[in-house]
């Protein structure tokens, strides 16, 4: 497979700070994080009118409509493992990123609930596989320097998508008269041509990201692994330099030991990798059922609840974006200087007492601005803790050997609790209300403090040979 050089300049890597050609190289590979962002929250601003187009009536339907998606994420998560261990990581993200591209085309033109139904599940595969992909190819090549702050790049194109794509839908949407009935948007241009656009939109950085795709490099750690030592010396010195590439190889091969190319059943036969795979689970699974995605989801039920209509839930989405963009690059400056595990356990703690405000609000129905900002709130805490830092510690903790089908394990487990959260928030809303939902999602999140203090070790600053050995 050929390399092609980047061109970054060559750096001292006495600091082990990324260069030029990095950044470039995660970016281009965080196109996927961007799309997966975009495609996950698309759904939300189309929510009211494709659902009066395909006679979405049942609180079944509609949420089979949203969480659909989430079956080809696990899918995709699933299969994502064993692409990346046996085929490269460069690969694996060209499927992803050509399935994205299919899927945005083929979802806008379906013509029925049940083909939409279809390309949104073959949309979610490209999310699933994207979602550990692209976090996993930043950190093997990134120096421990830097790693943290570009796998939280991965995250700023996460939230970047979202934004894209709420604003993408606020632009695209006519304003919806107040009052509205279903038949009136049924026969609206909203109704039969808008929404459609909106998950058009995301074929063009698809696109794009196809063609970067093809100018990344291998992942120097898979080609080590796979005994490709040359080829792997190769992108480390055009990615850092000759005495980074010597110093990672040394790095690689003290970690590799005599035990190169093991199973993940035999890397699981030790204890402490069983310890890590249990993390690895649990910080996934945390990151879900702590409840911020019902709130993109199903972001027209929730400020229904407080008030709003749907022009103005439109606006709102668009503000929600935008403050998850802003504390996303809050992250970026503290991630490497708090550290991941005091950045989780801010989270937990953050969003457990919002979620009792936001419980108590809507109970005692309070409506307007003041539900608007402990929404706002909520997603900030969330942006700059739980959100990217889960995907850095999950880039980081699993064993060489069989870090792709970790990450795919670990990855699996965030989709299946994306689905049960996706999936339970209408029955949970319309059986015990938004409140008690809510106050469910925040002592979630207090489960979470605990878990995170008892489990995680501090992360930053080390190479993941060291991290590797620290087990």
């Amino acid at each position: 497979m050929h390399v092609v050089d980047l061109g970054g300049p060559e750096k001292k890597v006495d600091a082990p700070i990324a260069t030029g050609a990095v950044w470039l190289a995660a970016a281009i590979s965080a196109l996927g994080g961007l799309l997966f962002g975009y495609d996950w929250v698309v759904i939300g601003g189309a929510k009211p009118f494709y659902e009066v187009a395909f006679a979405l009536d049942t609180p079944w339907s509609q949420a089979w409509a949203v969480s659909s998606a989430l079956i080809g994420c696990l899918a995709g998560a699933m299969v994502s493992g064993v692409i990346a261990d046996r085929h490269g990581r460069r690969p694996a993200l060209l499927i992803a990123a050509v399935i994205f591209a299919v899927s945005s085309i083929g979802t806008a033109l379906a013509s029925g609930f049940a083909t939409f139904v279809a390309w949104r599940i073959a949309g979610g595969v490209a999310i699933g596989m994207a979602s550990g992909l692209t976090p996993l190819y930043i950190a093997e090549i990134a120096p421990s320097g830097s790693r943290g702050q570009l796998v939280v790049l991965n995250q700023i194109a996460i939230v970047v998508g979202l934004l894209a794509a709420q604003i993408v839908n606020w632009l695209i949407a006519d304003p919806v008269a107040p009052g509205a009935n279903s038949a009136d948007i049924a026969t609206s241009w909203n109704g039969t041509v808008g929404w459609r656009w909106m998950f058009a939109a995301a074929a063009v950085p698809a696109i794009v990201f196809v063609l970067g795709c093809i100018l990344i490099p291998e992942s120097p750690r898979w080609l080590a692994l796979r005994g490709r030592w040359d080829h792997a010396r190769a992108v480390l010195a055009r990615l850092g330099g000759e005495e980074h590439a010597q110093l990672a190889l040394d790095d690689i091969r003290s970690a590799l030991g005599a035990a190169p190319r093991r199973s993940l059943r035999s890397v699981l036969q030790e204890p402490r990798f069983r310890r890590v795979l249990l993390i690895g689970v649990g910080l996934a699974v945390l990151q879900q059922w702590c409840g911020i995605n019902v709130i993109f989801n199903y972001a027209q039920e929730i400020f229904a609840g407080a008030g709003y209509a749907v022009s103005d839930t439109l606006f709102n989405i668009v503000i929600t974006g935008v403050v998850n963009c802003v504390f996303t690059l809050v992250a970026l400056r503290t991630v490497e200087r708090w550290g991941r595990r005091r950045l989780l356990l801010v989270g937990c703690t953050g969003l457990s007492a919002i979620y009792a405000a936001v419980g108590a609000g809507y109970v005692m129905g309070v409506q307007g601005w003041p539900m608007l900002l402990l929404v706002v709130a909520a997603i900030a805490t969330y942006a700059m803790t739980l959100a990217p830092v889960t995907w850095v510690a999950l880039s980081e903790i699993f064993p060489s050997e069989a870090r792709g089908a970790s990450m795919a394990i670990a990855t699996t487990a965030l989709w299946a609790a994306c689905f049960l959260l996706t999936y339970t928030f209408p029955l949970l809303n319309a059986r015990a209300g938004t409140g008690v939902t809510f106050w469910i999602y925040g002592a979630i999140c207090a489960g979470g403090f605990v878990f995170v203090h008892r489990m995680l070790p501090e992360t930053k600053g080390k190479t993941l040979e060291q991290i590797e050995q620290d087990w």
